[in-house]
């Protein structure tokens, strides 16, 4: 497996077990009408605080949920493991090792 890493510290190894990590979860948050809101970036904030790994559904057209998935992990400091359709994955890891709900390869 390759371990280079991609643009913001996951290689693509970890970035690919993330996604498999994230196949049976739902999504906890929903990006909706109004776009990305201090609202909206404060509930993944907290989401990625508890979760580490969260789905994120979003609205409008495939290059306005690109651009709002990328600014999505900047304004919370997570990264973008992946854009599937309507849904977005994001990963923060937890500051704390004791916390920490996922084991990255």
């Amino acid at each position: 497996m390759s371990g280079r890493t991609t643009h913001g510290g996951l290689t693509s190894r970890q970035r690919r077990w993330l996604r498999g990590e994230a196949h049976s979860l739902s999504p906890l948050v929903q990006l909706g009408g109004k776009g990305l809101t201090d609202g909206v970036a404060a509930e993944l904030d907290r989401a990625l605080a508890v979760h580490e790994l969260v789905k994120v559904r979003l609205a409008g057209e495939r290059d306005e949920r690109t651009a709002a998935a990328a600014e999505l992990a900047a304004r919370t400091r997570s990264e973008l493991v992946g854009l599937v359709g309507r849904v977005a994955t994001l990963y923060r890891r937890h500051p704390d090792p004791e916390s920490r709900r996922y084991s990255l390869p």
